[in-house]
């Protein structure tokens, strides 16, 4: 077991480490320095920036996310599913003197091509801590995992975030808004409506023609529309995954979201959050490299 090391999540807009020592956390920082947002500098540079005074090379740095995709420090290979959770750590590729990039994992059949980065790491720690049959990892690009005697045998993404925000700001369903504000009301009544009805193109119309007729606020439209969407990825995923238990990996407010969806949806939910999953992923990987 190392006893000191450094983890690092770096996604496209945002970059974050932790610095380990005996099993504790004893520091961390962020940047809003993702692989997109580099401004120029290179990713050793950012990397030697948001480490400074950590390093020294006895200590490993992992890291995971974005910055091991074609637009990251260096594209590492993806891991193809089926495969055993273990193995995530045991395809490491070494770009610099101990410092490493996590695989992401892939899926490519006939009917079925799907790729993650940083979630496979949320995916072992969140394992470690509460073993489950289907994982749920809310974001910009939901993942559904589906996990059985510790290995990963499929996964599926849904743009419920992107496109939620493409709609308001992008079409004529966000034309014309005011500032938004939160609305517990409107989310359940949009919750309502993709839970019962998940086909949602003949939908996505009618919440422009509701607050242009005064039957919703045009300030809860966001509201509305994120009830809307995931409801209907919930009532669309829930065939595949019917009477399993759920774990929901991410954020305090999402992860609040989907587990509401869910249980209206029956299907219980715990719930980890997406950072403490992060860090004992890569306790799990650090501890394996000891080995």
């Amino acid at each position: 077991m190392r006893s000191r090391y450094i983890a690092v999540d770096w996604g496209s807009t945002n970059l974050r480490a932790w610095l380990f020592e005996n099993e504790r956390c004893q520091a961390g920082r962020e940047s809003e320095a993702g692989v997109t947002r580099l401004n120029g500098k290179r990713p050793q540079a950012v990397l030697d920036e948001i480490t400074q005074g950590w390093r020294d090379s006895a200590t490993p740095v992992v890291m995971a996310g974005m910055v091991g995709s074609s637009v990251g420090w260096r594209s590492v290979p993806y891991l193809p599913l089926p495969a055993p959770l273990s193995a995530i750590g045991e395809q490491l590729t070494l770009i610099d003197d101990n410092l490493w990039i996590v695989p992401g994992l892939c899926v490519s059949r006939e009917d079925h091509h799907n790729v993650m980065r940083g979630e496979e790491t949320q995916l072992l720690g969140a394992y470690a801590l509460v073993p489950s049959p289907v994982y749920v990892m809310p974001g910009t690009h939901c993942k559904w995992v589906q996990v059985e005697s510790e290995r990963i045998l499929d996964f599926h993404t849904v743009m419920t975030g992107e496109l939620h925000a493409l709609l308001l700001r992008h079409s004529l369903v966000g034309a014309g808004l005011p500032e938004q504000q939160p609305s517990q009301a409107a989310f359940d009544a949009g919750l309502v409506r993709g839970l019962a009805t998940p086909a949602l193109l003949a939908q996505l119309f009618e919440i422009r023609a509701a607050h242009l007729l005064g039957s919703l606020a045009p300030e809860e439209v966001s509201e509305f529309l994120s009830g809307l969407l995931i409801g209907a990825e919930v009532a669309t995923m829930r065939e595949r995954f019917s009477h399993q238990p759920v774990a929901l990996v991410g954020g305090e407010t999402l992860t609040r979201r989907y587990q509401q969806a869910l249980a209206a949806a029956g299907l219980q939910a715990s719930v980890i959050a997406g950072d403490t999953a992060f860090k004992a992923g890569i306790r799990s990987i650090v501890n394996a490299m000891a080995n």
